[in-house]
């Protein structure tokens, strides 16, 4: 454990790449950002040491970097969270922390991301930022997010039909360390273009009518690959085409518009909701609706064990798989979850879609 000084040390938890866009947001606040190591077995490990039993997995894996963060002399630890009871985990966790020995600053940005709290807060720490300056970098980190998930879209829809396996992850990387690297908002331009055009060159035998897959649930489960043991890849891997609806952008682009999709999405989950269940429950719903009706060939549910929301969420769409013969495959996640386990039920869920494609399209 390294000792307090005055290098201010900040870090977050890690959430998919998300990383290489917070950071210039959290340099404003520190001198160095600590960028906890690759999520592995011992991260859930550490996290689940620490927690109450009670906890999402969420919560565990979150803790787990903290410590891991600490180790490396990270200071400043920050948590944000909202919607269901993550939003009270910050308080939680700074107290197990602190009684394990650690000493540090922990920011909470929980229920309220308005740009105003957040550039106040900076201003306060930082005193001789200009509010130019934050907004100008918050405006910047915004766009970052906004252009990891663009390429990771493409990717998600294109992966599992290229050619030569590891094109588009090698490109991946490539695209991370100059975005990484970039200084301001030309350069994101520049790099949007540059990359869409080599994403759109690598070779891909594409079948003109895939297998479509939405993955609906809970945010978290849904961004951090490591969490989900990677089921993105493993879609792709079987030639499916594959729709990932939520993410940092779009959760931004509705704390920054004041917008909410909660009525859009309770209109899109009727009949099989009537009101708004909590954190992205409505979500699910709505969106599993909607991808069905626009002839998506099946349907994942991805969420922590014990998550409310979500488990609101399932019987409504159990009910809607009845009703219309509509595959959704259920994936509840702890500590305890078996890798193989996930890939056996994946490849049964493949086999389903690959038999109902062919008896729909010769009915055709």
């Amino acid at each position: 454990m390294e000792k307090n000084n005055n290098i201010k040390k900040i870090s977050f938890p890690h959430m998919g790449n998300y990383f290489y866009a917070l950071k210039p947001l959290a340099l404003l606040l520190a001198d160095e950002v600590i960028m906890p190591p690759p999520i592995t077995k011992k991260t859930i490990e550490l996290g689940t040491k620490h927690s109450p039993e009670s906890a999402c997995i969420p919560f565990k894996y979150n803790l787990g970097n903290f410590i891991e963060a600490l180790d490396l002399g990270a200071n400043i630890l920050v948590q944000s969270g909202g919607g269901c009871r993550f939003g009270y985990y910050g308080e939680v966790q700074e107290n197990i922390l602190k009684n394990l020995g650690y000493k540090f600053e922990f920011l909470k940005f929980v229920n309220d991301f308005s740009i105003i709290k957040i550039s106040k807060y900076i201003k306060l720490n930082n005193p001789e930022l200009s509010y130019f300056k934050i907004f100008k970098t918050i405006l910047f980190s915004y766009l970052r997010v906004r252009l990891i998930d663009k390429i990771e879209a493409y990717l998600r829809m294109n992966i599992g039909f290229e050619v030569k396996n590891g094109d588009f992850e090698r490109n991946l990387k490539l695209f991370l360390n100059e975005l990484d690297k970039s200084k301001n908002i030309l350069d994101l331009s520049k790099l949007k273009k540059k990359y869409l055009e080599i994403l759109k060159n690598i070779p891909t035998k594409k079948p003109q009518n895939p297998i479509r897959v939405g993955i609906v649930g809970e945010l978290y489960v849904l961004m951090e690959p490591f969490s989900n043991f990677n089921i993105e890849k493993e879609l792709g891997r079987r030639g499916i085409e594959v729709h990932r609806f939520c993410s940092v952008s779009s959760i931004l682009h509705d704390i920054f518009t004041f917008d909410s999709h909660t009525k859009s999405f309770l209109k899109h989950a009727a009949p099989y909701l009537k009101y708004h269940i909590g954190a992205h429950g409505t979500e699910s719903v709505g969106l599993a609706n909607k991808l069905r009706k626009q002839g998506f060939d099946g349907i994942i549910h991805v969420k922590p064990f014990g998550c409310m929301p979500e488990v609101n969420a399932m019987s409504a769409l159990h009910r809607m798989a009845k009703e219309h013969n509509f595959p959704i495959l259920y994936f509840s996640f702890d500590s305890q979850t078996s890798e193989t386990g996930i890939k056996t039920r994946i490849e049964a869920f493949y086999d389903m879609l690959m038999m109902k494609k062919k008896r729909d399209t010769m009915q055709i």
